[in-house]
C-alpha cells in the first residue's frame, strides 16, 4: 500500500494527469457493476439454468396422471345386394361421432420417476454453480479491462512527459550548439530521440484506444476518469490454505460434484427400468349417431402390470453405461480438483512475482531519478554530453514504465487469486447490483404447474418481467 502511495505521488509530481471526458471518476466497483448488469454471457447462462429447472418439472410430471382426449366423425356408406334384399341394390349411409377420454397413472415403477427427479435436481444444482463460475469470469474480465485502461492512461501520461523532457533537451542542445559548446551530433541525437518518443507516444495512445474499446465491450460504456485502487482483496496467507478453500468452495468443483451425484442416481434409474411397473388406467367412450337415435356409451377401469423380459441385452447395457459414466464423472472431479489447486498455486506465484517486481522497480525509479538529475546538472556544467542526458532519461522512463506495469500486474494477480478461490462474485464483493435469484424461478416450476393454475399465472408474470414472454 505504501508503494502504491509513493507511485501515485510520483505520478502527480511528474505531471502525469489525463483529462477525462466526464467529471465523475469511475471506481473498480462501478466497472464490475456495469459488467454484471450488461453481460450477455451471464444472460445466456441464466437462460441455460432456467432450461435445467424445467427438467425437474418434466420429471415431476411422471408422478401425475396423464389425461388425453380424442374425437372423430365417421361417415359410412355403401350398397348391399343379397337374398335378404330380394337381390335389390339398397344403399346405406350412417354418420356417427365419437369421443373418448383416457387417463393413466403410474402407481409403482420401482423408483424410476423418483430417481429421474433427483437426477434433474442435481443437474440444476450443478448448473447453478456453472452460472457462478461464469459470473466470476465476467467480473474478472471487468477487473482486467479497468486496470488495463488505467495502465494505458498512465503510460500515455508518461510518454507525453517524456516527449516534453526530450523537447527541452533538444532546445538546450540547440542553444549550446549555437554557442559552440556541442556539435551537430548532439542535436541530431536529441532529434532522433524526440522522433522515437513521439512514435512511442502514438503507440501508447493506440493502446489506450484499444483498452477503452475493451472496457466498452465489457462494462457497456466508455471509461471516465479512473480512481486508483485503494486496497486489494483479502487473501489467505498461504498457498496451502488457499488451495483448501478453493477445493471446498470453487463453483467448478461443486458443479462436478453434482454431476457425480447425478451419475450415481442414473445407475439406480437404469436398474429400476429392468423391473416391473404398475399403472392405473381408465377410459370413457361415447358414440352418437347423427341421423339416428343410436348411441353407445361406456368405459373401462383397470390396473396394468408389466415389465421387460428380454430386450436383446439393451437394459443391462444401459446399466453398465451408467456405471461407466459415473466412473468418468469421478475421474473428472479428481481432474478438476487438481486443476483448481494448480490454478491457485499459479495465481499466487504470479502475485509474488508482481510484488517482487513492484519492490525492485520502486527502488529502480528512485535510483534512476537521482541519476537523471545528477547527469542533467553535470551536463549543464559541461561535464556530460547530450547523449549521457538522453540515456539517463531513457533509464528513468523505462523504470517508471516498469513500475506502472508492476503495480497493475499486482492488482490483476490479486483478483485472479480471488477468482481461483471461487470468491470473485457479486455477493462476496458486496456489489450494489440487483442479483439474479436462481431459486425463485425454480420454486415456480419445480412442481410442474399448468398454465391456468395460480402458480402458472405467477410464472407468466415472472417471464414477462424477464422479457421472455
Amino acid at each position: 500500500m505504501a508503494k502504491r502511495t509513493k507511485l501515485a505521488a510520483l505520478a502527480v509530481a511528474l505531471g502525469l494527469t489525463i483529462t477525462a471526458p466526464v467529471a465523475q471518476a469511475d471506481t473498480l466497483a462501478d466497472a464490475m457493476i456495469g459488467a454484471y448488469n450488461t453481460s450477455g454471457l451471464l444472460e445466456q447462462n441464466r437462460a441455460v439454468l432456467r432450461a435445467a429447472d424445467e427438467d425437474v418439472a418434466q420429471a415431476m410430471a411422471g408422478l401425475r396422471p396423464v389425461i388425453a382426449w380424442s374425437a372423430d366423425a365417421t361417415r359410412q356408406f355403401g350398397t348391399t345386394r343379397s337374398a335378404s334384399t330380394s337381390n335389390t341394390i339398397i344403399p346405406s349411409v350412417s354418420n356417427t361421432i365419437s369421443a373418448s377420454l383416457s387417463a393413466e397413472l403410474t402407481i409403482f415403477d420401482n423408483g424410476q420417476t423418483k430417481f429421474a427427479i433427483e437426477t434433474a435436481k442435481e443437474a440444476v444444482l450443478g448448473t447453478r454453480q456453472q452460472l457462478i463460475n461464469v459470473e466470476q469470469q465476467v467480473l474478472l474480465r471487468a477487473v482486467e479491462a479497468y486496470l488495463e485502461v488505467q495502465r494505458a492512461i498512465e503510460n500515455v501520461g508518461l510518454r507525453e512527459n517524456n516527449v516534453r523532457l526530450i523537447a527541452q533537451e533538444l532546445r538546450a542542445a540547440q542553444e549550446r550548439f549555437e554557442v559552440g559548446e556541442v556539435t551537430r551530433t548532439d542535436t541530431s541525437l536529441a532529434e532522433a530521440r524526440l522522433a522515437a518518443a513521439r512514435s512511442q507516444l502514438a503507440a501508447a495512445e493506440g493502446a489506450l484506444t484499444v483498452a477503452r474499446e475493451e472496457y466498452l465491450a465489457v462494462v457497456g460504456r466508455l471509461p471516465g476518469q479512473l480512481e486508483p485502487l485503494r486496497s486489494l482483496p483479502n487473501l489467505p496467507d498461504t498457498v496451502e490454505a488457499a488451495k483448501a478453500i478453493a477445493v471446498r468452495e470453487h463453483p467448478q468443483v461443486k458443479s462436478v460434484q453434482h454431476q457425480v451425484a447425478a451419475a450415481e442416481l442414473n445407475i439406480l434409474r437404469a436398474e429400476a427400468a429392468m423391473k416391473p411397473t404398475v399403472n392405473l388406467t381408465g377410459r370413457l367412450t361415447v358414440t352418437e349417431g347423427i341421423n339416428s337415435d343410436r348411441f353407445s356409451r361406456g368405459g373401462t377401469v383397470g390396473i396394468e402390470a408389466g415389465g421387460p423380459i428380454y430386450q436383446g441385452g439393451r437394459l443391462t447395457s444401459l446399466v453398465r453405461q451408467a456405471m461407466a459414466n459415473r466412473d468418468a464423472s469421478r475421474g473428472q472431479l479428481l481432474q478438476v480438483i487438481d486443476q483448481i489447486s494448480q490454478n491457485v498455486g499459479n495465481a499466487y506465484a504470479q502475485l509474488r512475482i508482481a510484488r517482487a517486481s513492484l519492490d525492485s522497480t520502486d527502488r529502480q525509479v528512485r535510483a534512476a531519478t537521482v541519476a537523471f538529475r545528477g547527469v542533467r546538472e553535470e551536463a549543464a556544467l559541461g561535464a556530460r554530453t547530450t547523449l549521457d542526458v538522453l540515456n539517463a532519461e531513457q533509464e528513468l522512463l523505462d523504470a517508471r514504465s516498469a513500475a506502472i506495469s508492476a503495480e497493475v500486474d499486482e492488482n490483476i494477480a490479486a483478483y485472479r487469486v480471488l477468482s481461483t478461490l471461487g470468491r470473485l462474485t457479486a455477493t462476496n464483493l458486496g456489489l450494489n447490483v440487483p442479483q439474479y435469484d436462481p431459486v425463485s424461478y425454480y420454486n415456480l416450476v419445480k412442481d410442474a404447474p399448468i398454465q391456468k393454475s395460480k402458480q402458472g399465472q405467477q410464472l407468466d408474470r415472472v417471464l414477462q418481467s424477464l422479457g421472455k414472454n
